[in-house]
């Protein structure tokens, strides 16, 4: 048999980092994590090829060598993937699809051959044992949660990890809270699986024994759902391999607020080699913490606990949503506030939406509210219901977020607030190459000659030298994040235009599409 598995292209949104990444020639942030595990779960005679359309182009002839294709995406990758199907149906190669997009959307797709649904660990087998007598179903689901401790170690030979600015691993799935816009606990559920310690450090070494140095994404959905295994077993072990590999990676991840809690937790992080943490704020406005459950928020100084992840050597990621039915008028004067504030330099602000499953998608279709369909795009400034603000004041006091928080003024100095709060465990002074020379020389031209706001840059760079000359690298780039931050915005200027016409398409205002998890064949 010969498989190739595809990964459809994803759009140009905040989390996709294209216009940064050109800074560091890399092609895409995070590689198909859940088409690489899906890969070693097949059987091993089987020939396998991956193509990840993010670092390079699909061709027909990659299609026809394949006796099936294996398509995994999530909904921000739909129209690709919708793309990539007719693609195969037109040259007559059959289709095995799954991941987020199909598990929650399957009836979109009847012209997929084949459904893996949910999390491969239980469903794949079962197809790929039909298929070997000839009786394949178009359908395969199941209500259960399978132990993750059967996932294998992907099989990293099928990329090409120089295209890539990091590589992922997943510790455990799941999460204990029930925020009512997220889709995590209807993919992965509310009791958090985890990994062996002895399986999560065989996955590190194994990444290590392919030659990666550098970030890696833990893209749990709450990395510390299981806090006493974290700090009993799992952190001591990996504080360990990393000390005896000199510390060949640097670790971020997602996680909830009470991080900042646990002192003991934070420090186990860091010394771990966990530099950086996204956090699930929302809405500094109590009412709407209260409305979407997200009652490990509330009675909160939102602020304080950010700056004390930061004081612990943490840089801390945001994500925030503007539209609640209880949000006031003055709820993105008080989300720029909050966010200059808090300074949550990577501050990632989506409408709400409804994802398919959610209890919010639930409530909305009881009270008549939805509209169109669920596009996973955080930045294309539509929404899937009727808000109880109005629309165009919604919509206007949205782009007036993004345009203040990235503006180049604005930008900059969230960079110094946070790089005064910022205390990071120093191991080494970081040695500096030509690489980094490079990226600088392209941070100097593009932000410092180029950009309208050059002065801006030009500030930052004279403050960091003589204020914060440790952190300078960390300084250009965030600069870097900023220029692609304000591509977004440019072009969540173009949507907003199209959604006063009419245009009624989704886009997620759940921070949760940052992570890949591993349901079905993602």
């Amino acid at each position: 048999m010969k498989i190739i598995l595809i990964y459809p292209q994803y759009k140009d949104t905040f989390w996709s980092f294209k216009h940064a990444l050109k800074f560091i020639s890399k092609k895409a942030s995070f590689p198909p994590l859940g088409l690489l595990t899906v890969a070693a779960m097949l059987p091993r005679e089987w020939e396998r090829k991956l193509v990840d359309m993010n670092v390079t182009t699909l061709k027909d002839k990659d299609i026809e060598w394949a006796d099936y294709v294996f398509i995994g995406a999530m909904a921000v990758q739909r129209e690709s993937a919708k793309r990539v199907v007719r693609k195969c149906k037109g040259l007559g190669i059959k289709t095995v699809a799954g991941g987020p997009l199909f598990t929650t959307e399957y009836e979109e797709f009847k012209e997929v051959d084949h459904l893996v649904l949910g999390e491969a660990e239980i469903t794949l087998a079962p197809f790929l044992q039909d298929l070997d007598n000839g009786c394949a179903q178009h359908i395969y689901a199941s209500d259960k949660w399978p132990d993750i401790k059967m996932s294998p170690v992907p099989l990293w030979n099928l990329i090409n990890m120089k295209k890539y600015s990091s590589m992922s691993i997943q510790y455990s799935r799941g999460c204990p809270f029930d925020c009512e816009f997220c889709d995590i606990v209807v993919l992965n559920g509310h009791v958090p699986r985890t990994k062996s310690r002895e399986q999560l450090l065989g996955e590190l070494d194994t990444l290590h024994n392919h030659g990666w140095r550098g970030g890696v994404f833990i893209v749990d959905d709450n990395f510390i759902g299981h806090k006493m295994k974290l700090k009993r077993d799992i952190l001591p072990a990996v504080i360990e391999w990393m000390d005896r590999k000199t510390y060949p990676f640097s670790f971020f991840t997602e996680a909830s607020i009470n991080l900042s809690d646990d002192d003991e937790l934070m420090n186990l992080m860091v010394k771990a080699g966990f530099d950086t943490v996204f956090v699930g704020i929302e809405t500094p406005n109590e009412a709407s913490l209260v409305e979407c459950n997200k009652f490990q928020n509330r009675n909160r100084d939102l602020v304080a606990c950010v700056k004390k992840l930061q004081n612990h050597g943490l840089e801390v990621q945001g994500g925030f949503i503007v539209g609640f039915d209880s949000d006031p008028l003055s709820i993105f004067e008080n989300q720029i506030s909050f966010i200059q504030k808090s300074g949550i330099v990577t501050a990632m602000v989506g409408l709400l939406n409804a994802p398919p499953g959610t209890r919010l998608y639930q409530r909305l279709k009881k009270e008549n509210r939805l509209v169109g369909g669920f596009s996973g795009d955080n930045v294309d400034c539509s929404l899937n219901f009727v808000p109880k603000m109005n629309r165009e004041t919604l919509i206007n006091g949205y782009r007036k977020i993004l345009s203040t928080i990235y503006a180049p003024k604005e930008y900059c100095e969230r960079i110094k607030i946070f790089l005064r709060e910022y205390k990071p465990q120093q191991r080494k002074t970081p040695q500096v190459n030509i690489h980094q020379f490079k990226v600088l020389a392209k941070s100097i031209w593009f932000l410092g000659i180029r950009e309208r706001g050059r002065r801006y840059y030009w500030n930052l760079l004279a403050w960091t030298v003589l204020r914060q000359p440790r952190s300078f690298a960390m300084s250009i780039r965030l600069a870097i994040y900023g220029f692609h931050f304000r591509k977004v915005v440019e072009k969540l200027n173009v949507h907003s235009e199209k959604t006063f016409s009419g245009c009624h398409s989704s886009s997620s205002g759940c921070h949760c599409n940052i992570a890949t998890s591993l349901p079905s064949a993602e």
